[in-house]
């Protein structure tokens, strides 16, 4: 019988109708892979309808492709995969993402190094060469709920008490703690989910990785910013920026949702009534805008 290689690197891929921007992912993974690591792939296929699942096994036979009868959205998307993984560790991909050379290694190295690393993720560029600021967040408090939606922060990017959602006060040039990644690129220990659980599938799209990252620090982890190594988020041509209005209209929906959900979860037993009604009427206000 032949010995099972062991798994360092699980990356797992949940796929809804982006064929073309997960066929660039996937190269982009295979570009960068040597004969040294000992990855899996993982693509999660939720009901996508523009032949990504054919796709990928047709060019991509050594992916596993995993193929869920309907969209049962991001968390219990992931969730299908992360249950499949066998690897020390998890990386959480987005498919409209492409990795650069060396992130992959670098990232799986970095946490190996940090014994006290409970998540980390590496520095995502937009297309026209910013930071998607999503992968830099502290969590969203009353105070900095209120300053990020009241326009606050954009105001006064550079003032730690205005900033606290994006942390722009920050050298974005060195390693440092942050309270949450993006989804789009979140790597942790496979031993810090077998004790803070999986992702939370009341979250059908957006929040579910402040969610995680919130409890990744309750256990006492520490979320790692690493922008050494880089990949490129093509977020703007899927999710809450999609080409098609009616499409928009829906993800922003599931966005301002899940906000309120995350708070309700989180912070309203924490903070008075006053506070509560205040974030209410923040998130309201910027779902009518």
């Amino acid at each position: 019988m032949q010995k099972r290689t062991h798994v360092d690197l699980s990356i797992i891929i949940l796929s809804y109708n982006t064929a073309s921007l997960l066929k660039g992912c996937l190269a982009s993974v295979f570009s960068f892979q040597t004969p040294h690591d000992t990855w899996e792939i993982i693509v999660v296929d939720n009901a996508s309808t523009d032949g990504s699942a054919d796709m990928v096994k047709n060019e991509f036979p050594s992916v596993r492709v995993i193929r869920n009868k309907q969209n049962i959205g991001f968390s219990a998307g992931n969730n299908v995969g992360i249950r499949k993984a066998s690897g020390d560790y998890v990386l959480l991909l987005n498919s409209d993402t492409e990795v650069g050379p060396g992130t992959m290694q670098a990232m799986l190295l970095f946490m190996q190094s940090r014994p006290d690393a409970g998540a980390a993720t590496c520095r995502l560029g937009l297309p026209d060469g910013s930071l998607d600021p999503a992968c830099h967040r502290g969590f969203p408090t009353p105070w900095a709920a209120l300053t990020y939606f009241f326009g606050l922060e954009k105001m006064f990017p550079r003032v730690p008490l205005f900033a606290q959602y994006h942390q722009w006060y920050k050298d974005l040039s060195t390693v440092h703690e942050i309270d949450s990644p993006s989804g789009a690129f979140f790597i942790l220990p496979r031993l810090v989910i077998d004790q803070i659980g999986l992702l939370d599938e009341h979250f059908f799209m957006y929040g579910e990785d402040l969610d995680w990252a919130y409890r990744i620090k309750q256990a006492g982890w520490k979320i790692f910013y690493n922008p050494i190594v880089s990949a490129l988020h093509r977020k703007k041509q899927s999710g809450r920026a999609h080409a098609d209005p009616a499409m928009r209209k829906k993800t922003e929906g599931y966005f301002y949702d899940t906000m309120r959900l995350f708070y309700k979860k989180h912070y309203a037993r924490r903070y008075n009534w006053l506070a509560t009604q205040a974030i209410v009427l923040g998130i309201k206000i910027r779902s009518l805008v």
